[in-house]
């Protein structure tokens, strides 16, 4: 089996690199060469074979057809201009997340045009597709129709991936995934970034500003059950889902109120303390319009699984990360 892995370099790509390597399977089956693409190179975990890494900008002629000429079998598409920034430049995130895409998408139908070529595509997509006024909860049903740049290129790209794999160019789905929690590294530009860093800082014994109340609510799952998703998501039969190819992915509702529970549950008072509120009325604004109940009925019945409770999530932060212990 050939892998590829688009978007290679980014938090989500590299342990999902890890995640395939060690396995050195994917659903049973064999890797037998696994090619790694970015605009960045990718690092290749150390004693890895047949390993090819492709520096690439899918968005430039001739790139994406250059990837999609060594005719992977499977394609995991996570290259993605997070939503702050796809906000404050948009024409660096309409260039990335829309046509990278539609660029990816068009070179897989040209190289079956050639000969029969149809992979499995495994597409990063977001809740950010969702704008309000919500339901509660949002379920599979819910009309998209985002009011971020974001969420609009998100929505758009989903919209392509249904047309693709119903005209039969590929065998796509895409995974909507929630808030990624706890993001290991430093702190990147996305407006949810604070929901990781007053979990990831008091851990290690830094101080971390919490911009937004206690109360907020917001739908979680772990980096390690966002690797579930897309490995689930390339081996299951896709038959009974029709033309409709995007799916919410499972999470959990919980408040900051409760994260911060949890984190003095799991590493002390002191932990807590650490936390430092100062009031940021846009990030407010912004997380205010973000939906928090979701019924991802049809993930569920797929075989998706996430997290239950923020115990479980900064107990996989703390396996995964820190060497399953607190400093």
């Amino acid at each position: 089996m050939h892998v590829l892995v688009v978007g290679a370099a980014g938090m989500i790509g590299r342990k999902l690199v890890q995640r395939l390597v060690g396995d050195g399977k994917l659903n049973g089956d064999d890797i037998g060469r696994l090619t790694l693409a970015d605009i960045v190179p990718v690092p290749v975990p150390a004693g890895t074979a047949d390993v090819v890494v492709v520096t690439a900008d899918l968005s430039q002629g001739g790139e994406a057809e250059r990837l999609i000429g060594l005719r992977p079998d499977i394609i995991f598409h996570l290259a993605a201009v997070v939503s702050g920034e796809a906000e404050a430049d948009f024409d660096k995130g309409y260039q990335i997340n829309l046509d990278g895409t539609r660029c990816l998408f068009e070179a897989i139908r040209l190289e079956g045009q050639k000969e029969p070529y149809c992979p499995r595509v495994v597409f990063c997509s977001s809740l950010a597709v969702f704008g309000p006024p919500f339901a509660s909860p949002i379920d599979d049903d819910f009309l998209t129709a985002p009011l971020t740049s974001y969420g609009t290129q998100k929505a758009m790209a989903e919209l392509l991936l249904s047309d693709y794999s119903r005209r039969g160019f590929f065998d796509g789905v895409g995974i909507r995934l929630p808030t990624i929690c706890i993001r290991p590294g430093k702190p990147n530009a996305a407006a949810s970034g604070f929901f990781s860093n007053i979990l990831r800082e008091p851990l290690v014994g830094q101080e971390a500003v919490l911009p937004v109340e206690e109360g907020v609510r917001h739908w979680f799952a772990s980096p390690r059950a966002a690797i579930s998703f897309l490995i689930h998501a390339a081996g299951i039969d896709l038959s009974g889902l029709g033309a409709r190819r995007n799916l919410i992915m499972p999470g959990l509702s919980a408040t900051v109120a409760d994260q911060l529970a949890a984190l003095e549950s799991v590493a002390g008072a002191g932990a807590r303390r650490l936390v430092r509120h100062e009031p940021d009325a846009r990030i407010q604004a912004i997380v205010d319009g973000w939906a928090f109940d979701y019924a991802p009925r049809l993930a569920l019945s797929l075989g998706f699984r996430a997290e239950t409770t923020f115990g479980e999530i900064i107990a996989a932060h703390i396996e995964d990360e820190l060497g399953g212990n607190l400093p």
